[in-house]
């Protein structure tokens, strides 16, 4: 059986492809550019094709004999998202009823079951998607969950960070909202049996796991099973889900533009009304897994740096994408450059490690200080600021994120190439090179690329060059020292 996998380069999509391949399946995950799958450490057996669901002409290829079609894209943080996704399920619908595509599995979101309650924008977008796929013509199966609980997850995240960052906290009426949560574990299952559903299923389904909870008492059990105190949590009124989301954003890693809907959607209570769903995929033996289990596990992989993939690694159609241009006159226009070399009494290998380790909980090696102002402006003009921190503190992968940069380009041993995300008046790369020289020791070279926009671009660079020497300087003296220092 040929299963296709959109969205194989964001959080479930990730995780679903090697899952699959595991069962036996072939796998062929539809990207918008094959390279953001290269490095992952199933991309061996995976078939990568290149598309893009809002272009309905780059959809045959990936769809041609494909009997099972994953739909786990979401575009969510985009401006006017229920617009792309509305377009982008129509498109895959056709596409799947055109190539013959005997089921569509969907990972949806919980549907509000109050008499007279207006969805948010984001849980509104969710279900018409369902009835998008649904009405494809397709036997389709839609899997609705709530908060899901993994590591690596935008709600888990913000559940995480709230918690720990705040022994104390002022919290809105929300919080005592009914949520009955599900671990990534038993949502990846689901998946993955949802290939094998017979024909005649063609409907909607809740799954959750086995605990209802109120987000405060989600908070107040993170907590314990973390080992921190009980948090003082003070309900008021006065703060609206726009207000909530500001300080989610402020918080947790999760940016304003994702915190938003996630916060819009828990003013409503997400509970399964149903669990008809094992009728035709029964529960595991020990039954699904409970709240406290599912934190602990995902504890323990973000403890052990085994974090598979993270909310953070999708991007957007509308984030900058174009590689650093190999000519810098390619636009007829100005091309700013911060240039900086180290000798290194150091070997490659030494001085890559340094390299490959830059940023999260390691920093950038200069002025710490500099760069934690310059990502909570980010984040105070809705940008994704310095909190998304890496994945793995040791290993990159293409199309990462990395703080507020996204990795664009890994040489190992080489070559770490970076692309801004942060709000910026123009486009701006860092590159980390290691060069061998003759004495068996080694050169870092890094070099800065800004392509301006306008006059803002050009008078954003004149304001920040002054401290180029202080911030990009230190860096490349710091990264020298910390290969030298590893190797004594």
């Amino acid at each position: 059986m040929r299963c296709l996998v959109t969205g194989a380069t964001g959080y479930i999509g990730g995780r679903l492809a090697p899952r699959l391949l595991a069962e036996g399946y072939e796998v062929r995950c539809l990207a918008r550019k094959a390279g953001r799958l290269r490095d992952v450490p199933w991309a061996a057996r995976a078939e990568v094709v290149e598309g893009d669901l809002r272009r309905p002409e780059t959809l045959p290829a990936a769809f041609e004999g494909v009997d099972v079609a994953y739909y786990l894209v979401h575009s969510l943080g985009q401006a006017d998202f229920e617009a792309a996704d509305r377009e982008a399920a129509t498109h895959f619908a056709g596409a799947a009823a055109r190539s013959g595509v005997r089921r569509i599995v969907y990972l949806g979101g919980p549907e509000p079951k109050q008499d007279g309650e207006t969805p948010s924008p984001h849980l509104r977008s969710r279900a018409e998607v369902a009835r998008i796929l649904l009405a494809s013509g397709v036997p389709t199966v839609v899997l609705r969950a709530a908060v899901i609980i993994g590591s690596g997850s935008a709600s888990f995240e913000m559940l995480r960070y709230l918690t720990e960052r705040l022994p104390g906290m002022v919290t809105p009426r929300w919080v005592r909202n009914r949520i009955q949560p599900i671990a990534v574990r038993d949502v990846l299952r689901y998946l993955v049996a949802g290939a094998t559903l017979p024909p005649e299923v063609d409907r909607a389904f809740d799954i959750a796991g086995p605990d209802v909870l109120t987000f405060e008492e989600m908070m107040q059990r993170y907590a314990r099973v973390a080992g921190l105190r009980r948090r003082v949590i003070l309900r008021v009124r006065l703060l609206t889900p726009s207000l909530s989301s500001y300080w989610v954003g402020l918080v947790t890693p999760v940016p304003n533009k994702i915190a938003r809907p996630l916060v819009e959607s828990l003013v409503h209570e997400a509970v399964a009304h149903e669990h008809d769903i094992a009728r035709f995929i029964p529960d595991p033996p020990g039954g699904l897994t409970g709240f406290d289990e599912a934190v602990t596990l995902a504890l323990a992989k973000v403890r052990d740096a085994e974090v598979e993939t993270r909310w953070s690694t999708a991007s957007g159609p509308d984030a900058p994408a174009e590689p650093l241009p190999s000519d810098p006159k390619w636009s007829g226009g100005t091309v700013y450059t911060d240039v900086r070399t180290c000798d290194v009494a150091a070997p490659t290998s030494a001085l890559w490690r340094v390299i490959e380790g830059v940023g999260g909980e390691h920093g950038w090696y200069s002025f710490p200080l500099a760069w934690s102002v310059r990502g909570w402006l980010d984040r105070l003009i809705g940008g994704v600021g310095l909190r998304r921190g890496r994945r793995d503190p040791h290993r990159l992968q293409v199309g990462e994120a990395l703080d507020f940069w996204r990795v664009e380009e890994i040489v190992p041993g080489e070559l770490l190439r970076l692309r801004a995300e942060m709000r910026l008046p123009g486009r701006a790369w860092l590159e980390m090179r290691v060069e061998p020289t003759t004495d068996g020791r080694s050169r870092y070279v890094q070099r800065a690329v800004f392509l301006p926009r306008g006059l803002a671009g050009h008078a954003y660079w004149g304001s920040v060059a002054p401290f180029h020497a202080i911030v990009f300087g230190g860096m490349a003296r710091n990264i020298a020292r910390g290969a030298e220092h590893a190797t004594r």
